[in-house]
């Protein structure tokens, strides 16, 4: 019995969770708000403001939490293979149990989610939120035995949690200053969910190749075992380039403007890790070896996200 709070926070990834909510809580105090800061009430009417923020991030994370669940659920045999030592479904909370959490955590945060789309005059929230419940479990169920497609999605879904907050605030009938500000908010959204998609991207095939061999046994069709590891580096290492590639030409914009703590953070903390990654991938052979580099990558989406903590230097 006393192992059983500890099994549920490993089920539903608590660190990953307090990244989510991170992410959001820096992408709001640090980029939205100060964004608005200027804007009169009048020409802002419908706003994020701090109860909406902390109930569409709950929604987010207990969605999150939701489809880890799930996830563990449908993945119990390639798990057995894959992760033995790390099982809690089935081997400490019953598949019955799981299943009733992921239904209780899904409908909380969409219930939550409509809340604020409704508070907002804003529908898109809601639905997209709804539509993430509906991905994940697809990808659980699906997707994730797909080439590639499994992939994109928790990318995808992986950008959205910097999005949405970016959505939540959009008004089809806004002034001009308005949609000045929104415009430009557009651009730091993308540069962050960009990032956040490239690098998620890049993990899930670095992890596709670690899991291969629960992977293959189960009927999975994954890059590494559709087309081969070497193809699979070979993708991974080329997102590689060119997600370095862009971080250094938005550096070099950055030059012109001397903001040099946040180039040289980008330099240490993203360039030179990323480079490295990509030396290390390509010649990774073992489980082990594939399960560090997996986390050093998440290591850097920590380093850029944190990166907003610099803007308020400017």
């Amino acid at each position: 019995m006393l192992q059983l709070p500890g099994a549920f926070f490993r089920l539903i990834r608590w660190p990953n969770l307090v990244f989510i909510f991170l992410t959001q809580v820096l992408f709001y105090y640090l980029i939205l708000l100060p964004g608005f800061g200027g804007l009169p009430a009048t020409s802002y009417p419908n706003k994020l403001t701090l109860l909406l923020f902390c109930l569409l991030s709950a929604s987010s994370v207990l969605i999150a939490a939701a489809g880890y669940i799930i996830n563990d659920y449908f993945d119990l045999n390639i798990d057995r293979v894959n992760k033995p030592e790390r099982l809690v479904v089935d081997k400490i909370i019953k598949r019955r149990w799981t299943i009733l959490w992921h239904w209780i955590l899904s409908g909380i945060g969409v219930l939550l989610g409509f809340y604020v789309s409704w508070a907002l005059r804003n529908p898109i929230v809601g639905l997209a939120n709804l539509g993430c419940v509906f991905l994940l479990w697809f990808y659980s169920t699906t997707f994730k035995r797909k080439l590639l497609i499994g992939n994109i999605i928790i990318s995808l879904l992986t950008a959205w949690v910097i999005l949405v907050l970016w959505v939540a605030e959009v008004r089809v009938r806004a002034d001009e200053p308005y949609r000045e500000i929104i415009a430009r908010l557009f651009k730091f959204a993308i540069v962050y969910s960009g990032f956040a998609f490239i690098l998620s991207l890049i993990r899930e095939v670095v992890k596709d190749i670690e899991d291969m061999a629960g992977d293959e046994k189960y009927g999975c069709r994954t890059m590494a075992i559709v087309w081969g590891v070497n193809v699979a580096k070979v993708f991974a290492g080329t997102w590689l380039a060119v997600l370095t590639g862009a971080l250094i030409i938005l550096q070099f914009y950055v030059l012109q403007k001397a903001w040099w703590p946040l180039i040289l953070y980008g330099v240490v903390l993203l360039d030179l890790p990323l480079v490295w990654i990509l030396r290390k991938l390509y010649q990774a052979q073992t489980k082990r070896q594939y399960h560090v580099l997996s986390n050093v990558i998440k290591g850097v989406m920590l380093a850029g996200i944190l990166s907003m903590l610099l803007l308020k230097l400017f």
